[in-house]
């Protein structure tokens, strides 16, 4: 499994890149294995301001429906527009043409509390 190291990580699975006063949030390698194949993805929080760890949207699989949790308080800015036609894009490639949501920060340093992708390979055992 991959864990770029320049991400942040969380217990649920969601990965954090910033870019500046933004960042772009997507499902780990580990979730999207777990999960199966990969249907659907739907967020209905654009533009809206999520507290951190609450639910942002849904990921659908063939067998399952997952909750998807922000990891810190953010305004959605948008969706990757691509995962609409091609949601197996999670699966195949999570930390690029995969990502799931643009969010503005409300604060960059709370992405600090988040794990490195080493405490989240312990998390998760790998």
């Amino acid at each position: 499994m991959n864990f770029p190291a320049e991400l942040k990580y969380t217990k649920d699975h969601e990965w954090i890149r910033v870019e500046g006063d933004e960042a772009v949030i997507g499902i780990t390698d580990f979730a999207q294995r777990e999960l199966g194949d990969i249907v659907f993805v739907d967020i209905n929080t654009i533009g809206e301001e999520v507290a951190a760890n609450e639910i942002f949207g849904t990921i659908e699989a063939v067998k399952t429906v997952s909750d998807l949790f922000i990891p810190v308080t953010a305004t959605v800015l948008s969706i990757n527009e691509a995962i609409d036609a091609s949601p197996e894009l999670v699966n195949s490639d999570p930390y690029g043409e995969g990502w799931i949501i643009r969010i503005k920060l409300n604060n960059a340093a709370d992405v600090d509390a988040l794990l490195t992708a080493d405490q989240y390979k312990e998390e998760i055992n790998a």
